[in-house]
């Protein structure tokens, strides 16, 4: 409940000789045992309009206290949270004129609180005020400095009011830091850094490269730097205190809500305990055994309620790793009261066996959880990089395509050739993860043929090895279509094999390197450069949220050595090498939809008109994503043209063209050689064009690659993400064994029961949509903005994305598109924006609903 504001003119006996009261409220969340900011929190205005000559800024209220303190308790399944709204009070003299900031301090001992808004109403001038802040605020007592909030007016540089100008640059200038020293959990400072945080050369085998600050060696993304000391052993390596640390340095600004927070904790922790931690030796060195059938790999994850046994040494790990002993304790309790249950993975839910079939096979390469890879193929047969042509050749699909009246050269006129390559970016890394890594991986190419139905056929599979040697040979063997006897069995296995390649592409390439790590740069680039009054700012706060931490978690939990990518993906302890290979390639102009289809080969621009035509017209991630895509690029193009009213605008903003050079030389830095990597940002259709490819990627790209993961992945050997056998040769004994039992050979080739289940719980979690979840139109606050034209195309933004809404379920209900369900009768809803969906009333594995950000 909100209090009133006032002008209080009527109030001598409390406001001083010509002072006026303004009154209004603060609402804080308070969560995890911290303490409640009470009287010990004071609050002051800085004026927007009138100037102190003293300092050069707007005119400093007298300090007011909280008063009162309203607590609502609300609990979101196991997790319990509390919001309390204070009372405020400001006296002003009379010619303060308009609040432009707020500034916050934080007078307890240790504790910080999350401030959601301060809220002020001005019935007399028409308006009311309203600071939307997010953020946790630390003591005064740590950080020297008070937390400045600005007002929710959004001013170019140039527009900016004379009394905040020079407490706009002060706060950018502190957001920059120095550079130096080891940041506290309290500072608010945004510097990049080098991915040198993800090994520790003191322990065996646990080395690695630091990726980033080359062209050429080890380019990447840079990340927010926290300054740790570094490893003297190769005086690279940043230290960390615990192998697995949920508390390494974010901005605050970046942590996560008290109620994510607690999710996420709980979901994390359960995955700790069970499966990360190396003193948990029953899971990493005990009795480590396949799946002995189908039948007991879906009675034992599925079926069977499984109560989590909380080991003692591991929740003493927990307890050195998460923020507060409070946290520790909620955490522990709720981890022993939630039982861990799997839920049956769509993909098996209504047609168990489905996913065998060459159809669901292929159909998820275009409506699965990695539709971003299957391209067109253009030259038969496919050539490498270096020129050498694949194994592959017109007599081995020759007689399939003759049942669908082609020919070799017919089928690739008429744009029906498709191929999902896992080939040039695998072979140099082949012989170093099947020798060191203990995996069985190939390098695969398969060719899919477009039916007149829409439907991909898969037409051949080639799976690839180093030859002997040190050369750059090969050796390839040919896989065909079969269903019964041997060939069938090794169809199977390979499929199989062609799937290891796109799972580890999928979660290190797909989802990490190109949402994830791609995003963070532009956020630390945001907030050093933009100020929070800056429209373009504004625009792009929700589409950043939480996704530091997140990545903080990742590389503390996922990419690190002996991490859970490493232990569960084939690429082992190259995983992150490998991206940084493929990374080097990547442009940010090939991101946007459109663009990337058509890099694909997909869709071709009529140079006319530049439309889009779709060669797959069934490609559901295409043709939903193309609907999101053209919402998005109109609520950002008339966005921007709101703001920037010429192009000579765009290019003499200085916070906008500091945030690009930031953005290109420094977060993408290794990428800045390639010209045809970045739009010069000199025209208002660059800069829409850029912010819709931004929004695009930690938006609805992020959606697509992540949230279908336990829906197709949750059932293992769907996707399977290293095998353990390569396919066996004719002849040999281990073909003997696969034709005598198939289902045992194939459950033997693929993770074991102990990697299955410890990916399993990852991409449980990674599949979740939180309470606290805000998705693509909506946003935190109404107050986010006081701009009501700006609201209006906010609001044409949100019935734009429930039309798209309405035409994919349209389509999902038209039998017509054998792609939208196929044999596995799973509706393609991972686009499905989900505009209606307030206050994480639908949360959980829900398989549809775009997130504004990369909040998981």
């Amino acid at each position: 409940m909100q209090m009133p504001f006032c002008w209080d003119r009527r109030s001598p006996a409390h406001a001083p000789e010509n002072h006026i009261a303004i009154n209004g409220t603060v609402v804080v969340s308070c969560h995890l045992g911290l303490s409640s900011p009470g009287k010990t929190t004071t609050l002051r205005l800085f004026s927007s309009t009138q100037m102190d000559p003293n300092t050069g800024k707007g005119k400093l209220s007298a300090e007011a206290p909280l008063k009162g303190g309203k607590k609502t308790k609300a609990k979101q399944g196991a997790v319990k949270t509390s919001t309390m709204t204070y009372q405020v009070t400001f006296f002003v003299d009379a010619e303060f004129g308009t609040p432009g900031a707020v500034v916050v301090k934080n007078g307890m001992r240790n504790d910080q609180f999350f401030l959601r808004h301060v809220h002020l109403d001005m019935p007399e001038a028409g308006r009311s005020i309203h600071f939307d802040c997010n953020s946790w605020v630390y003591p005064y007592k740590k950080t020297n400095a008070d937390r400045v909030f600005f007002i929710n007016t959004s001013y170019l540089p140039d527009k900016t009011p004379g009394a905040l100008r020079l407490l706009r640059d002060e706060e950018l200038r502190s957001l920059r830091g120095s550079g130096r020293g080891e940041r506290k959990d309290w500072e608010r400072v945004y510097d990049y850094d080098y991915y040198n945080d993800l090994g520790n050369p003191d322990k065996e085998d646990h080395a690695r490269p630091v990726l980033g600050g080359s062209t050429s060696m080890y380019p990447y993304p840079r990340r927010c730097r926290t300054g740790r000391p570094l490893f003297k052993t190769d005086g690279v390596t940043e230290t960390r205190k615990h192998m697995i640390n949920l508390d390494f340095y974010i901005p605050p600004d970046e942590r996560f809500s008290p109620t994510k927070l607690a999710e996420v904790l709980t979901l994390a922790v359960q995955a700790v305990t069970h499966f990360v931690l190396p003193e948990s030796k029953a899971l990493f060195h005990g009795n480590i055994n396949s799946f002995r059938s189908f039948e007991q790999l879906k009675g034992d994850l599925y079926r069977k309620p499984q109560q989590p046994v909380v080991d003692g040494q591991v929740m003493d790990k927990l307890k050195t790793s998460v923020p507060s002993h409070k946290t520790y304790k909620q955490v522990s309790k709720m981890v022993k009261e939630t039982p861990v249950n799997f839920p049956i993975p769509q993909v098996i839910e209504h047609e168990p066996e489905a996913w065998r079939s060459d159809e669901e096979f292929a159909r998820e390469m275009l409506a699965g959880l990695n539709p971003v890879v299957i391209k067109r193929l253009e030259v038969f047969p496919p050539v490498s990089r270096g020129g050498k042509e694949s194994s592959i050749t017109a007599a081995h699909i020759q007689r399939q395509l003759e049942l669908e009246g082609r020919t070799v050269q017919k089928a690739l006129e008429e744009k029906r050739l498709y191929i999902l390559d896992h080939h040039d970016y695998l072979m140099p890394y082949l012989r170093r993860i099947n020798t060191q890594q203990g995996v069985c991986v190939y390098a695969s190419r398969t060719l899919l043929f477009l039916k007149d139905d829409g439907t991909l056929k898969p037409l051949v599979i080639e799976l690839s090895l180093p030859s002997d040697g040190a050369g750059d040979g090969e050796i390839s063997r040919v896989f065909l279509p079969a269903s019964q006897g041997a060939n069938g069995h090794l169809w199977w296995l390979a499929k199989a094999h062609v799937s290891v390649n796109d799972s580890g592409y999928h979660q290190l390439i797909s989802h990490w390197l190109f949402t994830h790590a791609t995003v963070e740069p532009f956020i630390i680039a945001t907030k050093r450069q933009l100020s929070a009054m800056h429209p373009i700012h504004k625009l792009l706060e929700p589409h950043f949220k939480d996704n530091m931490q997140i990545n903080t978690l990742a590389r503390s939990i996922l990419l690190s050595a002996g991490g859970i990518l490493e232990r569960t993906m084939f690429p082992g302890k190259y995983a992150m090498e490998m991206s940084s290979a493929i990374y080097s390639e990547w442009r940010f102009t090939d991101q946007s939809l459109p663009n990337e289809l058509v890099k694909r080969g997909m869709a071709s621009k009529d140079p006319r008109t530049t439309d889009l035509h779709l060669h797959v017209e069934d490609y559901p991630y295409a043709v939903d994503g193309m609907d999101v895509w053209r919402a998005i690029d109109g609520w950002v193009r008339s966005y921007c043209a709101h703001f920037y009213h010429s192009d000579a605008a765009v290019a003499t903003d200085a916070e906008l063209q500091a945030w690009w050079h930031d953005v290109r030389t420094v977060g993408h830095g290794d990428r800045q050689l390639d010209p045809a990597c970045w739009l010069e940002l000199d025209t208002v259709a660059n800069l829409a064009e850029s912010l819709s490819t931004l929004i695009w990627i930690a938006s609805a790209l992020h959606a697509a690659v992540n949230f279908g993961q336990y829906g197709y992945a949750g059932f293992m050997p769907n996707r399977p993400t290293r095998c353990r056998r390569f396919v066996p040769l004719p002849g040999s004994p281990e073909m003997a064994q696969l034709q005598a039992d198939p289902d045992r050979f194939f459950l033997d080739t693929v993770p074991d029961r102990f990697t299955t289940t410890l990916g399993l719980t990852l991409i449980e979690v990674l599949s979740t949509h939180t309470s606290d979840e805000l998705y693509l139109g909506q946003r935190a606050t109404a107050g986010w903005t006081d701009d009501g034209e700006v609201l209006q195309l906010l609001d044409r933004f949100r019935d734009e994305l429930r039309r798209v809404e309405k035409r994919v379920t349209e389509r999902n209900g038209d039998l017509r598109l054998k792609n939208r369900k196929g044999p596995a009768k799973v509706p393609y809803t991972l686009l499905f924006p989900d505009v209606g969906n307030v206050g994480g009333k639908e949360k959980g594995i829900t398989g549809k609903g775009i997130p504004n950000s990369v909040s998981i």
